[in-house]
């Protein structure tokens, strides 16, 4: 049986607003009127353990009333005939509700909940909410899922393994401008063809290999992923 050919996807806020999450940073710089420091780094916890919860709380409650949308339903079509992998940026499970088998989160899961003692226990949340009381097994407060600005991306090595084996790298719905994440395109080897999907160029060196296609993931991953099925690639 021959092996599928390896595609990689980094997807990004992009894709997930599309069916109505708001993207991270607004143009005022606020997210969901709050300002990033106050919401989404350490100190914004030790500071202020209970507005950070409520704030991820109704992020949980959003997330529950939208739907996938055409471009992730996009990606998981392409696993017909590829062997998928989505990097996703995104805190959302839309990429697993629509159907896709291998997701890496980067920068954390929006329905899960770890320890504040020990970072190893990580609990699915049953619902939206998190309330102040709710504890590990070994009695520390349970803490969003999220990597917050300041902290490590525990899962960039694997996701730049993944990218590193890539026979085709397809980027969406990212402005390639958050770090460490948007360095993964340039791991992506020599000669291995590379697509965009986004109404914006993002901020990248251009390549030969490189495909630009000016389209919100909805219309471009859709008509991407016609392509790449009617014409696949050799291994």
């Amino acid at each position: 049986m021959k092996q599928k050919a390896k595609l990689v996807v980094l997807s990004g806020a992009g894709i997930s607003a599309e069916s109505g999450i708001p993207t991270f940073r607004a143009s005022d710089g606020l997210w969901e009127n709050h300002r990033i420091e106050d919401v989404a780094t350490p100190e914004a916890w030790q500071r202020n353990p209970d507005l950070v919860q409520e704030f991820y709380n109704q992020r949980r409650k959003q997330a529950l009333t939208v739907q996938p949308n055409a471009g992730h339903l996009a990606l998981v079509r392409l696993e017909e005939q590829y062997d998928v992998t989505v990097i996703t940026q995104n805190v959302d499970n839309l990429h697993e509700r629509a159907g896709s088998s291998k997701v890496i989160h980067l920068h954390g899961e929006l329905f899960k909940a770890r320890s504040t003692k020990d970072e190893s226990l990580v609990y699915d949340i049953e619902g939206w909410e998190i309330k102040k009381g709710d504890c590990c097994e070994k009695g520390s407060q349970l803490r969003p899922h999220i990597v917050w600005f300041g902290e490590a991306v525990p899962m960039m090595d694997v996701a730049m393994d993944f990218t590193e084996q890539a026979d085709i790298f397809i980027v969406v719905g990212t402005s390639l401008n958050v770090y460490p994440a948007a360095g993964l395109v340039y791991s992506v080897r020599p000669g291995v063809p590379i697509y965009v999907v986004d109404p914006n160029t993002p901020a990248m060196q251009r390549r030969n290999n490189v495909t630009f296609i000016a389209e919100p993931a909805t219309i471009g991953l859709t008509r991407l992923a016609d392509q790449l099925l009617s014409e696949p690639r050799p291994v």
